[in-house]
């Protein structure tokens, strides 16, 4: 890191989920970017889809921040380095301010605000109470003075009178009045809202946030954010190998510092679809999470199936995070019946009714090919579905926290691919493993 910047930041974060932040958040950052400005999003914790929503409507990659699947200086790098040739950086919290691991601060929106000395609007909906919602906010500012509310946007208004009722005790600056709007809602399904690809409704909320926010006084609260050291300039690297990654409807789960990361190792990186595409000419294949449930008969009928298995019978490296871990089985089972996947791994998966992992992984590389003995790395886990396993299937990963697939047992492996419920925050270690092991299989 180099000299101190002080870059404007405004994280908007919630009272609880579902008062209406990720509509607020991305409605702001659409405003922004209608007045020419260049938006850098990001979004607290270990989210895949806000994200894809926040990108498509900056169109820069929105960037997790987590402190504890990137540590508090991961953070900040990874805030620095983004906000180069950005005008203004928006955060998307997590849940309410406040709630963060097993009941603590960390990891929670209001952590990563005192992280980054940036300011807070806190998003109340105001649906059920008028003059409670000034005894909440001021709950909020007191439990801990440490973060930075600077304004408040009162979410769901009924009208003028319901506005008139809440500004008589108003105590913090009002920054929005956003009142009950139809159309900018978002479907949900399992895990959570669709993803950007799959609807526009969230560039809507633009016009909702001009409307009902005084967006100049934002901007200059934004203006108020604390020093950051500034990022050294990033070297240039010749890539020397190739790394497909999935991405489709039903493989689009990826941090982009992961994609970042296997950059920094020396691998180009080509994009494809398993669902409608061959696999192209690679070293190796990095098949991230997503929604294979919603493409299983593309995935069974495309020619890529039969391709990746030959690629990894022939020692191609692959690297599957839970829906790629899942189209690397025998089969997935899915309403009553079964579909063909490729057949790497000895076991079959099955979607299910219920959540059957949430929540935050550490894992350790203890055998197999693909990752060093010892490796070990954070990430998450979120998924409704489970993988059976057949006798005498091996697994490279112990769980130090996490369900894994099995007793705390995660990544099965053959040859030199490896699938894994665990959604991976790659470490430095961890990428250059990866684009090692596409080295030595280039070299073959």
């Amino acid at each position: 890191m180099g000299y101190e910047m002080t870059f404007p930041c405004i994280i908007v974060a919630g009272t609880h989920s579902g008062c209406g932040k990720t509509t607020v958040a991305s409605g702001l950052m659409a405003a922004l970017k209608a007045r020419g400005y260049t938006v850098q999003p990001f979004k607290v914790g270990p989210d895949f889809i806000d994200p894809s929503h926040h990108t498509a409507i900056c169109e820069r990659s929105s960037r997790n921040l987590d402190p504890f699947m990137m540590s508090e200086e991961g953070v900040r790098h990874t805030f620095i380095t983004a906000c180069q040739d950005a005008d203004i950086a928006i955060v998307e919290g997590v849940m309410g301010m406040y709630d963060g691991l097993e009941g603590t601060d960390f990891s929670s929106t209001a952590h990563v605000a005192k992280l980054l000395e940036a300011p807070v609007i806190l998003v109340v909906d105001v649906g059920s109470m008028s003059r409670s919602a000034n005894a909440l906010v001021k709950g909020f500012q007191e439990f801990d003075p440490a973060v930075k509310i600077a304004g408040v946007i009162f979410n769901q208004v009924g009208g003028e009178s319901h506005r008139h009722m809440i500004e008589a005790s108003l105590q913090t600056p009002g920054l929005g009045w956003i009142r009950r709007e139809q159309g900018i809602q978002v479907k949900s399904r399992h895990l959570g809202l669709n993803m950007a690809h799959e609807t526009d409704r969230m560039r809507l909320a633009g016009e909702i946030v001009e409307k009902y926010c005084d967006i100049d006084r934002i901007i200059n609260i934004a203006q108020q954010s604390g020093d950051l050291p500034k990022a050294n300039a990033a070297q240039e690297i010749e890539p020397d190998i190739i790394i497909g990654v999935a991405m489709d409807g039903a493989f689009c789960f990826y941090y982009r510092d992961n994609l970042n990361r296997l950059q920094e190792a020396g691998a180009e990186l080509r994009f494809f679809s398993p669902a409608t595409d061959r696999l192209p000419a690679v070293d190796a294949v990095y098949l991230g999470g997503g929604y294979p449930e919603l493409h299983l008969e593309q995935l069974e009928a495309s020619g890529c199936r039969d391709d990746l298995k030959r690629a990894i019978d022939g020692g191609m490296p692959v690297y599957a995070e839970c829906g790629g871990l899942m189209y690397l089985t025998e089969r997935i089972e899915a309403a009553g019946k079964d579909y063909r996947m490729t057949g790497v791994l000895p076991a079959k998966a099955a979607m299910t009714p219920k959540l059957q992992a949430l929540g935050y992984s550490e894992a350790k590389a203890v055998e197999g090919t693909l990752l060093p003995t010892g490796l070990e790395y954070r990430g998450h886990e979120f998924h409704f579905s489970t993988v059976e396993c057949n006798a005498g299937a091996r697994y490279a990963i112990r769980m130090a926290r996490g369900r894994g697939i099995t007793d705390g047992q995660d990544g099965m492996y053959e040859h030199n691919a490896l699938g894994t419920y665990t959604h991976a925050y790659f470490t430095r270690e961890m990428a250059e493993a990866l684009a090692g092991a596409a080295r030595r299989h280039r070299r073959t």
